[in-house]
């Protein structure tokens, strides 16, 4: 009958991995900054008049749900599911890189989301701060975003994320 002591399992997510950044004070300001920049740079360089809700949809996969998809879509590192399924077709989208808001409640939503990037080796940008989730909203136009899918297709976006993660290296 006594209160049940709260488990610090939830926290494992905030641990630094291999395949994880993480961007929090100025240093995090700066590089939404730039990504914001690029992301404006790709949408008045690019040719075609979509909308800008289905560029962005083109260029990103918005929300917890459309990445795990994505993820769970893509081809597991060391080809297993070829192995394992010869019908198994490779996904047409890769993701180059996820951000990931650190503070997201409850924790459960997103504690899938390092161990699948992880599998599929897909470096994990996290983003600690309290408003986290309106910071990525910002990025693609919405209130709030928890998890946001950078879309491997050769943008200027791309670009920048290829020196961001160059730079870790």
């Amino acid at each position: 009958m006594g209160k049940k002591a709260k488990s610090s399992a939830p926290d494992a997510v905030l641990q630094s991995k291999p395949n994880e950044d993480s961007y929090e004070g100025e240093r995090l300001d700066e590089f939404l900054q730039s990504i914001q920049r690029e992301i404006k740079t790709a949408r008045f360089l690019n040719a075609e008049s979509l909308p800008e809700k289905i560029w962005l949809k083109k260029q990103f996969a918005i929300g917890v749900n459309e990445v795990t998809r994505v993820l769970e879509r893509m081809t597991p590192s060391g080809d297993s599911a070829r192995i394992m399924n010869p019908n198994y077709k490779a996904c047409t989208v890769k993701l180059q890189a996820v951000l990931l808001t650190a503070n997201c409640n409850p924790r459960w939503l997103t504690n899938h989301v390092p161990s699948l990037a992880m599998s599929r080796k897909v470096p994990l940008i996290l983003v600690k701060d309290k408003e986290g989730s309106l910071r990525l909203g910002e990025l693609v136009n919405l209130k709030t975003a928890i998890a946001i899918g950078i879309k491997a297709n050769g943008s200027p976006v791309n670009q920048l994320i290829d020196e961001i993660l160059q730079r870790k290296t």
